[in-house]
């Protein structure tokens, strides 16, 4: 059979024309061919597969994005619950102190998250070796406009590993005199008898001097003044001291209480009554006030006189008073 032929007239331009729009069209009909042949998943991989940006030999695409976020978001996740399980069930039989559970916990959770965020970049693909650039800015960024952060983080580290102050200590900073309540990686929450949270940055507790009333453990030992009349007998009111001591459910047996004598006053004897608790380290304000309510009742009931400022004039007659007195009398 014979195969009709078609002869293209290169004199005509318009047979040229004509073949042109014919090869289109095929084509054309090829191209819409192959997309109906794609199926959806591969048109969303292809999407997610775009590159947006190139990093070093590693281009970012969506997929990229997506991932990183995912996995940085489950990374902190699963270290926060992490540390909660730490703090909470697996370091609660090694040590009774919430402050070292906490430290250890945060501890953990740092390395935790520094380790998860180097993986996550490797198994996106991103080239390490390319964020060196990233590095030089942050440098320059440090050392214009992040001193000050990067000097709370590190302090926040230190804290962490020395323990000058952990999570539940009493400690008093300048005028700040609160309970730590949360030791983060940029500042430390203290909780005032106010119900007042303080955030205060870590730099400070490295700068300044800090006052921690339960470092060691949490008996301590409080002076409260007291003063009596010189007519007072100085035994006497150092029992009855002791004895309001030794009825305070709160007071400490051992280290029991003791009494001393201050000084000789203008207007009276000081005392100075010594007292140990570890119930009312919190609330140290309410102790004080228990113990000076206690003592005013046992003065009174034993007759003993609390002193107050007393001052004794004598006026002293002039040479002028006296020469006019006694031109009067004559």
């Amino acid at each position: 059979m014979l195969k009709p032929r078609i002869r293209v007239c290169t004199t005509k331009p318009g047979w040229e024309k004509r073949v042109h729009l014919f090869n289109f069209a095929i084509s054309a009909t090829n191209h819409r061919q192959m997309e109906a042949n794609i199926s959806i998943p591969d048109r969303v991989w292809e999407y997610l597969s775009y590159p947006i940006i190139g990093l070093g030999d590693t281009n970012v695409t969506p997929w990229v994005i997506i991932y990183l976020s995912a996995g940085v978001l489950l990374l902190f996740f699963l270290s926060s619950r992490l540390k909660k399980l730490l703090v909470n069930r697996i370091l609660v039989g090694y040590t009774s102190e919430l402050g070292v559970r906490q430290a250890i916990g945060s501890i953990v959770r740092y390395i935790i998250v520094f380790l998860g965020l180097i993986i996550i970049l490797q198994t996106a693909g991103i080239d390490l070796s390319a964020l060196t650039v990233l590095a030089g800015a942050l440098g320059i960024g440090i050392g214009f406009g992040l001193q000050n952060i990067t000097n709370n983080f590190v302090s926040g580290i230190i804290i962490l590993f020395e323990r000058p102050i952990k999570v539940g200590d009493r400690i008093e900073l300048g005028d700040t005199h609160g309970k730590v309540e949360k030791i983060s990686a940029r500042a430390t929450t203290i909780l005032t008898n106010d119900n007042i949270s303080i955030i205060v940055p870590n730099s400070e507790f490295m700068q300044s001097k800090v006052i921690n009333w339960s470092h060691n453990d949490y008996n301590v030992r409080f002076r409260i003044p007291v003063s009596v009349s010189y007519s007072s007998d100085v035994e006497k009111v150092a029992g009855l001291l002791l004895e309001v001591a030794s009825e305070d459910p709160h007071v400490l047996k051992d280290p029991g209480p003791a009494t001393r004598l201050i000084k000789f006053g203008d207007n009276g004897i000081h005392f100075e009554l010594l007292v140990w608790t570890s119930a009312y380290i919190h609330r140290r304000g309410k102790f004080i006030s228990d113990i000076n309510m206690a003592v005013i009742k046992k003065f009174n009931k034993n007759a003993v006189e609390i002193p107050f400022p007393q001052r004794d004039v004598h006026i002293k007659s002039t040479v002028a008073d006296t020469v006019k007195n006694s031109s009067h009398i004559t």
